[in-house]
Order: structure tokens, then C-alpha cells, then sequence
């Protein structure tokens, strides 16, 4: 299945937003190969490879704060000093 750049460029929005929790700047279609992303003219392979990257991060910092919360809720229902729930 071959992918526009249109959908390139807003699978890229999502996925900056989601990490970001902003709209990245500067989204422009220059041809059907090349884009404008955040001022920087790429190849629509890159932005694929860049959006890519964006997503695995994205999911390496929900795991963080899934771990952070499951720890901080096991130390909260060990704590000595409380009764247990």
C-alpha cells in the first residue's frame, strides 16, 4: 500500500502531538517526494523514518510512566505507617 504525503505528514502530526502534547510547526507539502517539517525540507521516507522514531518514543514514555505509577501505588499500599486498604 503506497502512502501519500498527505497521510505522512498527518500521521506525523499525530504522533508529535502525542508525545509533545503540541502541533508542530510548519507542516508544508512541497512536491509529491518533499515536505517542509518544523522548517526543514525532507524526503518523505525520511518524515516516515522521523515519524517512526517519534512513535517509539512515545512509547517508551507511556511504559515510563505506567512503571512510575505501578511503583508509586506498591509503595503507597506497603507503607509501614498506614493501615492496610
Amino acid at each position: 500500500m503506497q502512502i501519500t504525503v498527505e497521510q505522512a505528514l498527518q500521521g506525523y502530526a499525530a504522533v508529535y502531538h502525542k508525545l509533545y502534547q503540541r502541533v508542530p510547526r510548519d507542516l508544508r507539502v512541497i512536491n509529491s517526494e518533499w515536505v517542509i517539517v518544523n522548517g526543514a525540507r525532507m524526503h518523505v521516507n525520511d518524515l516516515l523514518r522521523l515519524t517512526t522514531q517519534l512513535y517509539s518514543e512515545y512509547k517508551t514514555s507511556q511504559e515510563r510512566k505506567k512503571t512510575l505509577v505501578g511503583r508509586l501505588i506498591g509503595f503507597l499500599k506497603n507503607r509501614p505507617d498506614q493501615p492496610s486498604v
